[in-house]
């Protein structure tokens, strides 16, 4: 039987030589966010979908992305940790946290042996922290939206100038309606129907002549959440439904904020550290 190990095995990777048309089908196959780059078994970088989106935004060239090599966009400031590290899980999200990333490598004598990602911790606080904390006490407050009538180059433009991974999309009355994300982008792109990858902007479809609107995008239907509910439900809804992050409504529909993985992930490395302190300190709550 094999040993349980508490981060994802095997880890996708691709070689720098490799292109960003080989990662988006490889992130697209496997439904995953980021790909590691390797030599051999050392891992050298990594990639994810908004280096990708934001690479091609700023580039000047016109190669198609069967053209450009990771080599160039890849991220070489790379996050490691011992398998052998106490507490692993919990290291992996002070990590997080602290330099606001979104996973951790685990090696083993410098070898690439697995991968820790927000879905992995968001997923492991759902199942051991119920009643630890409320949403309230995690979610962010400070929101960007955009309305259903916004372009989604609009979108895409707020998405990649605020360094955000999701817009809440409201309705005239600031209600929230729906969410648009990178994932919304990549699982709605025509760059994989193609018979040829012939074009650099895999994120924006496109009907003949006529730009996209949000509303093309989004469904009827939004997941939300309440303040007072717990933040272990938060996490499991999350998981559940393969999403980073919950629009937070009142009893009337109204939006009072969004609770993320990031959030989850804040959570997670205090949660020990709280419960060290009441155990000292039977005053701290």
């Amino acid at each position: 039987m094999t040993k349980h190990v508490p981060y994802t095995t095997p880890v996708m990777t691709l070689c720098p030589e490799n292109t960003i048309h080989d990662a988006l089908f490889l992130m697209r196959k496997n439904d995953i966010k980021r790909i590691v780059i390797a030599n051999g078994s050392i891992p050298v970088g990594i990639v994810t979908e908004r280096d990708i989106g934001k690479f091609l935004q700023n580039d000047k060239t016109s190669r198609t992305l069967d053209k450009i090599p990771l080599n160039e966009i890849m991220s070489r400031n790379l996050f490691t940790i011992s398998k052998d590290q106490d507490e692993l899980l919990v290291q992996c999200a002070i990590r997080m946290d602290a330099f606001q990333i979104g996973s951790i490598i685990i090696v083993d004598d410098e070898k690439l042996i697995g991968i820790v990602t927000k879905s992995d911790l968001t997923k492991h606080f759902s199942n051991s922290f119920a009643g630890a904390y409320k949403v309230k006490d995690y979610m962010n407050t400070k929101l960007i939206t955009c309305r259903k009538s916004d372009s989604l180059s609009f979108a895409l433009a707020m998405l990649n100038k605020n360094k955000i991974a999701r817009l809440v999309v409201t309705d005239n009355d600031g209600k929230p309606v729906g969410i648009i994300s990178y994932d919304t982008f990549l699982k709605n792109s025509e760059y994989f129907k193609l018979d040829k990858q012939n074009t650099r902007d895999y994120l924006l479809p496109k009907i003949s002549t006529k730009e996209l609107l949000v509303s093309d995008l989004i469904g009827n239907e939004l997941l939300t959440i309440g303040c007072a509910d717990d933040l272990a439900k938060a996490a499991r809804l999350m998981a559940e439904y393969k999403i980073s992050g919950i629009p937070v409504t009142d009893e009337n529909g109204n939006l009072e904020g969004v609770i993320s993985a990031t959030d989850v992930i804040r959570a997670y490395h205090e949660v020990k550290v709280h419960a060290i302190l009441q155990r000292n300190d039977p005053h701290f709550t």
